[in-house]
């Protein structure tokens, strides 16, 4: 556990019924005379940025739509976007999405300066510095996009994710309104959830864990063991529905004070070269990467705490380290499981001949690596890709 930790968290959080309202009252206290509202169309399709809407024309500003912005984005493609933003002159954004269009939102409240792009950042995130305030509203739980400093763009030069980290990138106001994931499809409000689960254990487990991230990251994996089963199968289930919204928030903030590991950094490539949706890459990374790191001795006291944690006033379910931790891997793989989500690479036309680019990618992601208990060798890394196979 690291000695010195700090945490960055948004100006303010609204959550709870109707908690899209507040939107009203954030562009008054701005003093906003323009809102760009950064979502996709199948956003707009559903229905769900109407809520948005009503709460920004009751303010009476004017606003515009940016809706272009695809799943899983390149650099060039946010450039793209956050070009036709600064022609607008807009001085509030309002995100209403999943973790890419929080994302492009966030580095577009970041460059509205010319003096740097999307490209420069990659090299030197340092140099962003917060130029438009942000609201974010997450239409999945699971991303956490709307509490990190992290902005994620794939390098299709480098068939590579990378994450741009800059404290300013970090949200203004964050809305959690449940209405907004009530009718999510069950296999996209699985495949966040586990995303949001893998926040919350690696975070845990981090090299970089500290007081302030294992409070989040524990209370998120509690939340997320009770709840995501039925709010995947039940689209009335508001209440657990609720829990996740929190759940992933929480994950966010984990992320925040301390970092991913090597279920994150090894699952980038299959997202840059294979276009695997983000929590699906991870869901199938999560619980080999858990029995690897497993072997450490070190790693299995801290999945017993987790345990202790999650299964307080529980009885006769665990009780040695060894019970303990091989207890969370097993119940997360069951979850896996359960939602339906792949376990393996074979319907992404993934073969062993890309295993070596994968190997090589994957150890690029030393920033996340490094975070990791155990130490991921290009060998260990070999072996956890020919398991997912």
């Amino acid at each position: 556990m690291v000695a010195k930790y700090s945490l960055r968290t948004p100006h303010a959080v609204y959550a709870g019924e109707n908690a899209i309202g507040n939107i009203t009252d954030i562009i008054r206290t701005c003093q906003a005379k323009r809102v760009a509202v950064f979502t996709d169309k199948g956003i707009e399709a559903c229905g769900l940025l109407a809520f948005s809407e009503e709460a920004i024309q009751a303010a009476g500003v004017d606003y515009y739509i940016l809706n272009e912005i695809p799943a899983e984005p390149s650099y060039m493609a946010v450039q793209k976007i956050v070009d036709q933003f600064k022609e607008e002159n807009a001085d509030l954004i309002v995100a209403c999405g999943g973790g890419s269009v929080m994302d492009a939102a966030k580095l577009a409240s970041v460059l509205v300066t010319d003096e740097y792009g999307v490209k420069e950042l990659l090299d030197d995130p340092g140099m962003a510095h917060k130029c438009v305030p942000v609201v974010m509203i997450p239409t999945t739980a699971g991303t956490g996009a709307e509490v990190t400093p992290n902005a994620i763009v794939a390098v299709p030069e480098k068939e590579l994710k990378v994450g741009i980290v800059n404290d300013d990138i970090i949200a203004d106001y964050v809305i959690l309104d449940a209405r907004m994931i009530e009718n999510l499809p069950r296999s996209i409000a699985a495949a966040t959830g586990i995303d949001a689960m893998a926040h919350c254990i690696e975070c845990f487990t981090s090299n970089k864990a500290n007081p302030f991230s294992n409070l989040y990251a524990l209370e998120g994996l509690k939340l997320i063991l009770d709840n995501i089963e039925k709010a995947c199968d039940n689209p009335r289930a508001m209440e657990e529905k609720n829990c996740m919204q929190m759940a992933a928030y929480y994950g966010g903030l984990a992320i925040t004070a301390s970092g991913t590991t090597a279920v994150h950094a090894l699952s980038y490539p299959l997202g840059g070269k294979y276009h695997i949706a983000h929590g699906v890459s991870n869901a199938i990374l999560l619980v080999p990467v858990m029995r690897f790191n497993s072997e450490d001795a070190a790693f299995r006291s801290r999945l017993a705490l987790a345990y202790d944690y999650c299964n307080s006033g529980k009885i006769g379910l665990a009780s040695t380290v060894e019970e303990k931790s091989e207890w969370i891997i097993t119940r997360m793989d069951e979850i896996v499981k359960h939602l339906n989500i792949p376990t393996n690479l074979q319907e992404f036309g993934v073969s062993k001949e890309d295993v070596n680019d994968l190997v090589e990618a994957g150890m690029q992601v030393q920033r996340l690596l490094v975070n990791n208990m155990r130490e991921v060798t290009p060998e260990a890394a070999r072996k956890l890709y020919l398991e997912i196979l």
